[in-house]
């Protein structure tokens, strides 16, 4: 007749794992003992083995290997597989001894300490052959994987918690065997509640590698969860960070990480100035929040399955909804460099500020460019004869952005349009705008050009033969510039001016008379208004 089931704990307060059931993994249930197994008053300790199989398995042939064990289990004469449980390197839990899982199933796994204990058996070799186990297996040991452990640790989370002991108390069990190597027959032995096998039976199972292992299971198991950190608030252009405050938009997301696996977590909440603004599946590592503007602090709180909660250091985040300013406003002026009409050398300058820090800056035109966030100049061009907006972007660590621009006209004014005095004569080349300059070695020699605007550009041809001028503004001197190069450059901005508003000027520009290169090549002026 089947034996009656047991009045034994079968609730747990710590939820189930997954657990691939016999029939899931194809067990002949015609094949073991008929009727129920016997069972004991409860589990007390698990004791975790290894199979002392390969480790070079697919997780896909874990099903096939267990039947493979059962079948050596029953040819043993153990009736049934001996182990309560098996857990792949890949964290797949199968039921093993049938009874029910959430019944004190007596296996056939440790010996004289059967009753009121679990046998969980890891699925491969666990041996460290250069760390004290035994040759006899001749499979080369594995280090237990991360996965692995979590399972078997979830097992004794929930098994454990019938009984209400923690799993890294110590309980005792009674030894039922008579021959047992190193135990007294009926004598009590007080065990970790996760032991393993080798503390019930003299054996080197379940190898170091899983052995030294146990510790960390036990603490997985028991809980709370440790290691928790806040690692990041990004706000919707990513992370950023003013000091040690995260800065963010109205919209954040929260990252953080534990050291405990998240398959023993069973949920996490996202705390903002104390109160909950998100709840996840403990699976989860990350958050989305909606915030106020202004400055808050920010913690994560994870629920073991233990029901013990763990939260996080504070962090603070600034919910930044201010757009960035321009507190100098952006100017353009003429610089130095090559000229011609389709590009006049400027320089815009300005300054962005943001309370919290500007994370990018850009130029949208006449032309795009990316810029420093610290930048507070940009060289350019403008379109000779035409009006141009140099227009700024500036975006601030939270993602909000600000634009400013100055628009600008750059006209082109030739020899023509100029006072000469002294001897000149006309050059004609391609090279010069509008095909033609004007050229003197004659000492003394000027041009003085009157015009109203912003700033002003003195252009010019170079070569090695080139010689010097002197230029004067409104008629005061300015500065003697050579015109010498090495190689010979057409249209140079060689000296400019500006000023902070429109007013009429004039620039005369003197022939020195260099001795041995007295020739100077003019190719106008240009004016920036």
């Amino acid at each position: 007749m089947p034996s009656p089931l047991p009045a034994a704990p079968r609730t747990s307060t710590v939820p189930a794992p997954p657990v691939v059931t016999r029939a899931g993994w194809g067990a002949d249930e015609c094949a073991r003992d008929a009727g129920y197994p016997d069972y004991g008053r409860t589990v007390k300790v698990v004791f975790v083995h290894h199979t002392d199989t390969t480790n070079t398995y697919s997780c896909g042939d874990s099903a096939a290997i267990v039947r493979s064990l059962y079948a050596l289990h029953l040819h043993q004469g153990w009736r049934d597989i001996g182990y309560n449980f098996l857990v792949d390197k890949c964290g797949t839990i199968f039921e093993g001894r049938f009874g029910g899982t959430a019944l004190p199933v007596v296996g056939a796994q440790t010996y004289g300490f059967n009753t009121d204990s679990m046998g969980i058996a890891a699925i491969g070799t666990y041996t460290d052959l250069s760390g004290g186990d035994s040759t006899s297996s001749t499979i080369p040991g594995a280090t237990p994987t991360k996965a692995m452990l979590t399972s078997i640790a979830r097992l004794a989370a929930w098994k454990l918690n019938m009984s209400g002991i923690s799993p890294t108390a110590t309980s005792t069990l009674t030894e039922g065997a008579k021959d047992s190597y190193g135990f007294t027959y009926g004598q009590s032995y007080t065990l970790n509640a996760v032991s393993g096998h080798r503390n019930g039976f003299a054996t080197d199972c379940p190898g170091n590698q899983l052995y030294g292992k146990l510790a960390d299971i036990r603490s997985y198991a028991a809980g709370p969860a440790t290691g928790l950190t806040v690692t990041g608030v990004d706000g919707p252009s990513g992370a950023a960070k003013a000091g040690t405050a995260y800065v963010t938009g109205t919209r954040a997301t929260v990252r953080w990480t534990t050291a405990t696996p998240t398959a023993l977590l069973t949920g996490a909440e996202v705390l903002v100035d104390g109160a909950t603004a998100a709840k996840t599946p403990g699976s989860a590592s990350a958050a989305a929040i909606t915030l106020t503007g202004g400055r808050h602090t920010v913690q994560v709180r994870v629920t073991h399955v233990s029901g013990k909660t763990t939260t996080s250091a504070a962090v603070t985040v600034i919910a930044d909804t201010t757009r960035p300013t321009y507190p100098t406003a952006p100017s353009a002026a003429l610089r130095t460099g090559t000229v011609n009409t389709a590009g006049v050398p400027v320089t815009v300058t300005w300054k962005a500020a943001d309370d919290n820090g500007v994370r990018a800056q850009a130029a949208t035109s006449p032309t795009a460019a990316t810029l420093a966030s610290s930048a507070t100049s940009w060289s350019t061009t403008a379109k000779a004869g035409a009006s141009t907006q140099f227009a700024l972007k500036a975006t601030d660590l939270a993602g909000n952005t600000a634009t400013a621009s100055v628009t600008r006209t750059a006209t082109l004014l030739q020899e023509s349009a100029a006072k000469a005095t002294g001897s000149w004569s006309k050059r004609s080349s391609t090279s010069y705008l509008g095909g033609y300059s004007s050229s003197s070695s004659t000492a003394a020699a000027s041009l003085t050009w009157t015009f109203k605007g912003r700033s002003v550009a003195w252009i010019a041809s170079r070569a090695s033969t080139s010689g010097q001028v002197k230029v004067y503004l409104d008629g005061v001197y300015q500065a003697t510039v050579d015109l010498k190069s090495a190689t010979t450059l057409f249209r140079q901005a060689m000296w400019t001016k500006t000023w902070s508003s429109a007013a009429q000027h004039t620039v005369k520009i003197v022939v020195v008379g260099t001795s041995g290169r007295p020739t100077v090549t003019t190719d106008g002026i240009a004016v920036l208004n």
